[in-house]
């Protein structure tokens, strides 16, 4: 057990300095649930959370401060994203029975996700709006058109509410874990990862993100953190 726990931490140390310095938990759940928004329910209380408070750049957000929290179960990954706001910036007419193409010109949360160390220009995208529409993309920045991995559909579940007293906006996330990881979900499984939050139109548009890129995309894979799953 000595031989494995120093092996793990090796292995950390290795992976933090080769992508960016955030790690994040994902704690293990009894059972899957569906729609969950409520940071207080008994599947989210208490579940360790990461904050995005800076943008591209670095620069501070902290009006835009947003926390994530994440569990799993054998079947799926999940995510919650609690979202302050100024003024959303919303799509007229939003349809949530199917993927909404370009749905990242609007007010978007982010999940930037892959398993592939070997090579990290390879990962997949799950994006909510506040209205609860959704789009999925299988990414390859090597790909000619690495766009055209919008066409891939992993099957993931959303479920969003905007609460207008408190100015934030809720958003859930339930994605097969098939979708994102070639293993069986198992305590210990490392992932790259990265958040992103859009907010408002322009010019007052703002990028909040959990490890900056320094550059104006939010694909600079080479600055994922890291999640793990863990009991």
């Amino acid at each position: 057990m000595r031989n494995y726990s120093a092996i793990a931490c090796v292995l950390f140390i290795i992976t933090s300095a080769a992508f960016g310095s955030g790690h994040m938990i994902s704690r293990r759940a009894a059972n899957d649930v569906s729609a969950d928004t409520d940071p207080n329910s008994a599947f989210w209380r208490g579940m360790p959370a990461i904050f995005l408070e800076n943008d591209n750049f670095g620069n501070k957000t902290e009006e835009f401060r947003t926390q994530i929290r994440s569990r799993w179960t054998k079947k799926n990954l999940y995510f919650l994203f609690i979202c302050p706001y100024r003024q959303l910036h919303l799509k007229p007419n939003p349809q949530t029975g199917a993927e909404t193409q370009g749905l990242w010109n609007w007010d978007v949360a982010e999940v930037f996700i892959g398993s592939n160390f070997a090579n990290i220009r390879k990962y997949r995208e799950f994006e909510i709006s506040p209205q609860g529409e959704w789009t999925d993309l299988d990414i390859n920045l090597d790909a000619p058109n690495h766009e055209d991995g919008w066409v891939w559909n992993s099957g993931f579940e959303v479920s969003a509410r905007i609460d207008p007293v408190a100015q934030r906006w809720y958003g859930f996330m339930r994605i097969p874990y098939s979708a994102v990881d070639s293993r069986s979900a198992s305590a210990g499984n490392l992932l790259r990862v990265n958040f992103f939050l859009s907010e408002g139109s322009r010019p007052t548009h703002f990028s909040i993100v959990w490890q900056p890129t320094h550059e104006s995309t939010f694909h600079v894979p080479q600055v994922f953190g890291t999640l793990q799953l863990a009991r």
